[in-house]
């Protein structure tokens, strides 16, 4: 008994030691990564302010880097950027949220009960076809150059993502998997909760990342058509009085705010599918 305890001791610290390992090269790896990211940043800066100093680019049209940079702080220090980037904000997230989750449940209605899918099927495809820009004014009509403009024109760009990826996620579930579910006694309901939600996170996650760029795309376009204030109406203000140091410091703002968003939805996925990691090893 002893040495078959010591011999599971033994595999177990092992294992551990391996963990650590696999830990330790993933993160070396990753700061590595980090490190290429951000000297491939430095470069492009760097080759655009040579090439803004030197005539190369002309400042009118393309600004530079430090003019850009001393123009983020400006906003920032004078609080001149916090209504215009809450307004962005907000729009983005009721976009992003209401879209996911009008996607989320049209997603898995549909991938569960086929006669809804069929007939609803060529309308889907039809309005999925129709250039968003062109209800950007149809919604400023309806809805006023508020936030609620923004957030639908939000909401057409997101929902057909997450729609799309949940259907196909929910219908890509084995059906050995969904049989043997329900040999074993369970109800729709610990299907959907069980295995057919589980199975499609990954789709669903991969839809959420692209989600998060089209909110504020709709959101901005929103705002650059018609608004009182937003990031997009900050570069509809700066564009019309040909100030290119403020469009380029609006449009990395944007870039910035995305990044932020990634990271926390990044964070939540590799929460929620831990249990795909944990497997691999």
């Amino acid at each position: 008994m002893s040495a078959a305890v010591a011999a599971r001791a033994t595999v177990q610290a092992s294992e551990a030691t391996q963990g650590r390992k696999l830990a330790t090269a993933n993160r070396n790896r990753k700061l590595r990564m980090l490190g290429y990211q951000v000297a491939l940043g430095v470069a492009f800066i760097a080759l655009w302010q040579l090439g803004a100093t030197t005539g190369a680019l002309d400042p009118f049209f393309f600004s530079e880097p430090t003019a850009v940079f001393a123009r983020i702080v400006e906003w920032f220090t004078s609080g001149f950027i916090y209504p215009h980037l809450l307004a962005t904000t907000q729009a983005t997230l009721l976009a992003f949220v209401i879209g996911v989750g009008g996607g989320l449940l049209l997603g898995v209605l549909f991938g569960r009960v086929q006669f809804l899918a069929d007939l609803f099927d060529p309308f889907i495809k039809m309005f999925n076809a129709m250039p968003r820009l062109v209800l950007a004014p149809i919604f400023l009509l309806w809805f006023g150059i508020g936030i609620w403009s923004k957030v639908a024109l939000g909401f057409t760009l997101v929902f057909f993502v997450v729609f799309f990826n949940t259907l196909e996620g929910i219908r890509s579930v084995p059906r050995v998997l969904t049989n043997n579910s329900r040999m074993l006694g369970a109800s729709e309901a610990q299907l959907l909760k069980t295995v057919y939600i589980p199975s499609a996170l990954s789709w669903i996650f991969s839809s959420l990342h692209t989600s998060v760029g089209f909110a504020i795309i709709g959101a901005v376009i929103g705002e650059y058509l018609g608004a009182f204030r937003g990031i997009g109406y900050v570069i509809a203000q700066a564009q019309g009085t040909f100030d290119t140091t403020s469009v380029f410091a609006g449009m990395i703002t944007l870039m910035v705010f995305v990044l932020v968003i990634e990271f926390f939805i990044t964070r939540a996925e590799k929460h929620l599918l831990r249990w795909r990691a944990a497997g691999t090893h």
